[in-house]
Protein backbone atom coordinates (compact mmCIF):
# COMPACT_ATOMS: atom_id res chain seq x y z
CA UNK A 1 0.00 0.00 0.00
CA UNK A 2 1.30 3.95 -0.92
CA UNK A 3 -0.01 6.63 0.21
CA UNK A 4 -2.16 8.56 -2.28
CA UNK A 5 0.11 11.74 -0.94
CA UNK A 6 3.72 10.31 -2.21
CA UNK A 7 2.15 10.26 -5.98
CA UNK A 8 -0.47 13.49 -5.65
CA UNK A 9 0.97 15.51 -2.93
CA UNK A 10 -1.13 19.06 -3.83
CA UNK A 11 -4.40 16.93 -4.60
CA UNK A 12 -4.45 15.53 -1.07
CA UNK A 13 -3.37 18.71 0.64
CA UNK A 14 -6.61 19.75 -0.70
CA UNK A 15 -8.48 16.76 -0.13
CA UNK A 16 -7.66 14.42 2.68
CA UNK A 17 -10.75 14.26 4.70
CA UNK A 18 -10.37 15.89 8.34
CA UNK A 19 -12.39 15.72 11.33
CA UNK A 20 -12.14 18.55 13.56
CA UNK A 21 -12.66 17.86 17.31
CA UNK A 22 -12.92 21.24 19.17
CA UNK A 23 -13.47 19.79 22.80
CA UNK A 24 -11.94 16.37 23.94
CA UNK A 25 -14.56 13.71 23.63
CA UNK A 26 -14.95 10.40 24.40
CA UNK A 27 -11.29 10.56 25.52
CA UNK A 28 -10.03 12.36 22.36
CA UNK A 29 -8.21 15.34 22.84
CA UNK A 30 -9.48 18.58 20.76
CA UNK A 31 -7.62 18.78 17.49
CA UNK A 32 -7.48 17.75 13.63
CA UNK A 33 -7.43 14.13 12.40
CA UNK A 34 -6.76 13.14 9.06
CA UNK A 35 -8.10 9.71 7.20
CA UNK A 36 -4.63 9.61 5.01
CA UNK A 37 -5.53 7.74 2.06
CA UNK A 38 -3.44 4.22 1.27
CA UNK A 39 -3.67 2.45 -2.01
CA UNK A 40 -2.43 -0.98 -3.64
CA UNK A 41 0.71 -0.51 -5.47
CA UNK A 42 0.55 -3.33 -7.92
CA UNK A 43 -0.38 -2.62 -10.78
CA UNK A 44 -2.44 -5.61 -11.70
CA UNK A 45 -4.16 -5.36 -8.91
CA UNK A 46 -7.97 -3.94 -9.23
CA UNK A 47 -9.11 -4.38 -5.44
CA UNK A 48 -10.83 -1.28 -5.42
CA UNK A 49 -10.04 -0.67 -1.95
CA UNK A 50 -8.75 1.97 0.48
CA UNK A 51 -6.78 1.39 3.35
CA UNK A 52 -7.02 4.65 5.50
CA UNK A 53 -4.85 5.82 8.22
CA UNK A 54 -6.09 7.98 11.05
CA UNK A 55 -3.40 10.71 11.84
CA UNK A 56 -3.49 13.61 14.49
CA UNK A 57 -2.31 16.40 13.36
CA UNK A 58 -0.47 17.00 16.82
CA UNK A 59 1.22 13.76 16.27
CA UNK A 60 1.43 13.30 12.37
CA UNK A 61 3.81 9.93 12.68
CA UNK A 62 1.73 8.35 15.15
CA UNK A 63 -1.13 5.82 13.21
CA UNK A 64 -4.88 6.03 15.64
CA UNK A 65 -5.73 3.26 13.42
CA UNK A 66 -6.07 2.07 10.35
CA UNK A 67 -8.92 1.58 8.63
CA UNK A 68 -10.07 -0.89 5.46
CA UNK A 69 -13.05 0.07 3.38
CA UNK A 70 -14.17 -1.04 -0.07
CA UNK A 71 -16.76 1.15 -2.38
CA UNK A 72 -17.85 -1.71 -4.49
CA UNK A 73 -20.83 -4.24 -4.19
CA UNK A 74 -21.03 -7.00 -2.07
CA UNK A 75 -20.96 -9.26 -5.39
CA UNK A 76 -17.95 -7.63 -6.98
CA UNK A 77 -15.85 -8.56 -3.21
CA UNK A 78 -17.21 -11.63 -2.88
CA UNK A 79 -15.89 -12.88 -6.65
CA UNK A 80 -12.56 -11.25 -5.99
CA UNK A 81 -12.63 -12.96 -1.97
CA UNK A 82 -14.33 -16.00 -2.84
CA UNK A 83 -15.19 -18.51 0.44
CA UNK A 84 -14.57 -15.49 2.31
CA UNK A 85 -18.18 -13.48 3.18
CA UNK A 86 -16.65 -12.05 6.50
CA UNK A 87 -14.04 -10.61 5.35
CA UNK A 88 -16.55 -8.93 2.29
CA UNK A 89 -18.56 -8.12 4.66
CA UNK A 90 -16.13 -6.10 6.99
CA UNK A 91 -14.75 -4.77 3.97
CA UNK A 92 -18.05 -3.47 2.58
CA UNK A 93 -18.35 -1.63 6.04
CA UNK A 94 -15.16 -0.54 6.89
CA UNK A 95 -13.56 -2.16 9.12
CA UNK A 96 -10.27 -1.98 11.33
CA UNK A 97 -7.48 -3.67 9.64
CA UNK A 98 -6.72 -6.60 11.80
CA UNK A 99 -3.01 -7.17 10.85
CA UNK A 100 -1.62 -3.47 12.36
CA UNK A 101 -1.88 -2.63 15.51
CA UNK A 102 -4.49 -0.51 16.33
CA UNK A 103 -4.62 2.83 18.93
CA UNK A 104 -7.62 2.86 21.89
CA UNK A 105 -8.70 5.52 19.94
CA UNK A 106 -9.28 3.46 16.69
CA UNK A 107 -12.69 1.98 17.22
CA UNK A 108 -13.75 5.64 17.71
CA UNK A 109 -12.42 6.43 14.64
CA UNK A 110 -14.12 3.46 12.62
CA UNK A 111 -17.05 4.70 14.21
CA UNK A 112 -17.23 8.37 13.07
CA UNK A 113 -15.85 6.98 9.65
CA UNK A 114 -18.93 4.25 9.35
CA UNK A 115 -21.52 6.75 10.58
CA UNK A 116 -20.62 10.15 9.20
CA UNK A 117 -18.06 9.96 6.93
CA UNK A 118 -19.33 7.32 4.70
CA UNK A 119 -22.64 8.99 4.91
CA UNK A 120 -20.97 11.83 2.08
CA UNK A 121 -21.35 10.29 -1.57
CA UNK A 122 -19.59 13.05 -2.54
CA UNK A 123 -16.31 11.52 -0.30
CA UNK A 124 -17.23 7.81 -1.39
CA UNK A 125 -16.88 9.44 -5.05
CA UNK A 126 -13.51 11.28 -4.00
CA UNK A 127 -12.07 7.49 -3.25
CA UNK A 128 -13.22 6.22 -5.80
CA UNK A 129 -11.47 9.19 -8.69
CA UNK A 130 -7.86 8.95 -6.18
CA UNK A 131 -8.13 4.97 -6.80
CA UNK A 132 -8.33 6.01 -10.54
CA UNK A 133 -5.56 8.63 -10.70
CA UNK A 134 -3.32 6.16 -8.18
CA UNK A 135 -3.62 3.45 -10.59
CA UNK A 136 -3.80 5.29 -13.75
CA UNK A 137 -0.66 6.67 -12.55
CA UNK A 138 1.21 3.48 -12.24
CA UNK A 139 -0.02 2.00 -15.52
CA UNK A 140 2.26 5.09 -16.82
CA UNK A 141 5.62 3.94 -14.67
CA UNK A 142 8.17 2.13 -16.41
CA UNK A 143 7.75 -1.52 -15.45
CA UNK A 144 10.29 -1.76 -12.11
CA UNK A 145 13.06 -4.97 -13.81
CA UNK A 146 14.23 -7.49 -11.32
CA UNK A 147 18.24 -8.84 -11.04
CA UNK A 148 16.38 -11.90 -12.60
CA UNK A 149 15.89 -9.40 -16.12
CA UNK A 150 19.29 -8.49 -16.89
Amino acid sequence: MTAFISRFPEVAKRETRVLERRYPRDGLPAGSYGYLELYCADPTCDCRRVLLQVRAEAQPKTVLATINYGWESVAFYTQLLPGYPKLVRQLKQASLDPLIPQSRFAPLFLRLFQTVVLQDRAYIQRLQRHYAMFKQHLAQEPPVSSANDR
